[in-house]
Parts: C-alpha cells; sequence; structure tokens
C-alpha cells in the first residue's frame, strides 16, 4: 500500500459519551458476572443505606452502568447506541453527560424515596431520557411535534398504566422519570436556542 494513500475503512470514536459509557457498563457487567454480582451490589445498585456511607452517593449515579444480565444490558444499549450519538452530536458532549448525570441522580433518589427496600440498576432511565428528547428536538416557535405528543402517550403511557397493573420487577419509575426529565431538556434546549 501506497504510504500517501488513506486507508479504505477505519474506525472512529465518533461519540464519546456514549461510546464510554457503553464500554463501561459491559466492564461493570463482566466485573459482576466475576465477582458472583458482589461488585455489581456494591457499587452499582441503588437500595436503601445509610447517607453516611460515601457509597450511598455514589450508587446514586454509578447504578445506571449496573446491569442484571446480558440481554437486560443488551436491550438497553440497543436504544442508547442508536439515539446517543446523533443526540451527542446535537447538543454536544459536556450538555449531553449533564443530562445524563441528572437523570441518573434523579430516576435513583425518586427510587429510593418511592421503593427504598428494592434495588434499582441499569441505563434504562438514561435511555427513556433519550426517546423523549430525541422526540423533542424539533421543538421550536412554540410548536411542540406531533412525534413528541405520540412518544409521550405511547412510551410514557404505557409506563404509567404498567407501574399501576403489575410487578414484574422493571422500575416502571425510573422510566418515567427518565422521560420527564427528557421532556424538561427539551423544553429547556428549545428556549436556548431561541434565545440564542
Amino acid at each position: 500500500m501506497n504510504p500517501k494513500q488513506k486507508p479504505i475503512v477505519s474506525l472512529q470514536y465518533n461519540s464519546p459519551v456514549i461510546l464510554t459509557f457503553a464500554l463501561i457498563s459491559l466492564l461493570v457487567l463482566v466485573l459482576g458476572k466475576l465477582t458472583d454480582g458482589a461488585s455489581t451490589s456494591l457499587l452499582f445498585c441503588v437500595y436503601r443505606s445509610s447517607w453516611t456511607d460515601p457509597l450511598t452517593y455514589f450508587r446514586l449515579l454509578g447504578h445506571v452502568f449496573g446491569h442484571a444480565s446480558w440481554s437486560h444490558f443488551s436491550s438497553n444499549m440497543v436504544l442508547f447506541l442508536v439515539l446517543g450519538p446523533m443526540l451527542e452530536e446535537k447538543y454536544g458532549s459536556k450538555v449531553l453527560l449533564r443530562m445524563m448525570a441528572i437523570t441518573a441522580v434523579v430516576s435513583g433518589v425518586a427510587h429510593l424515596v418511592l421503593f427504598p427496600n428494592v434495588a434499582l440498576l441499569g441505563a434504562s432511565g438514561i435511555v427513556f431520557m433519550m426517546i423523549v428528547l430525541a422526540s423533542a428536538a424539533g421543538m421550536e416557535n412554540g410548536r411542540i411535534p406531533v412525534t413528541l405528543v405520540l412518544v409521550i402517550v405511547v412510551y410514557l403511557g404505557s409506563e404509567v398504566m404498567q407501574s399501576l397493573d403489575n410487578n414484574d420487577g422493571i422500575a416502571h419509575i425510573t422510566h418515567i422519570v427518565g422521560g420527564v426529565c427528557g421532556a424538561a431538556f427539551g423544553v429547556l434546549m428549545s428556549r436556548r436556542r431561541k434565545r440564542g
């Protein structure tokens, strides 16, 4: 190959926040398997614990990296990897990282308040935030996209109904909180664009 000739295919780390999050989540999953769940329980899920324990605060953020199984991980990562790069390109890495951190902490606190005796782990709250945020991306000049309305009705409405009807082991409140965060971020970003 001629040294001046560029390679035909090259890999690009195109979405640093999203890709790094996915890789950390994968490493946490592998570590959890190697420790028979001890590392996940200690560091990567939210449950009632003493507020004097520094790990309580770490878990409020870190629970989004923990997943119970490969299927739990992959079901979250599919939408995360589809929506995340688009949102990171639109809003920037720092802004998206802040949105993800806020969603993680708010959903962790909401879960602790409402379900203190049940452990929470996984990135589904962030995924729901991204679903609603992506739907709100076209919000401009006071116009609300129909896609946003449909996403709220279908996704969040379904989560509300499922949270009332059954005890399936899914943290529906986290999905609802994530969706509300996504809607709030969408409105906030729309107002910033309008002012800017």
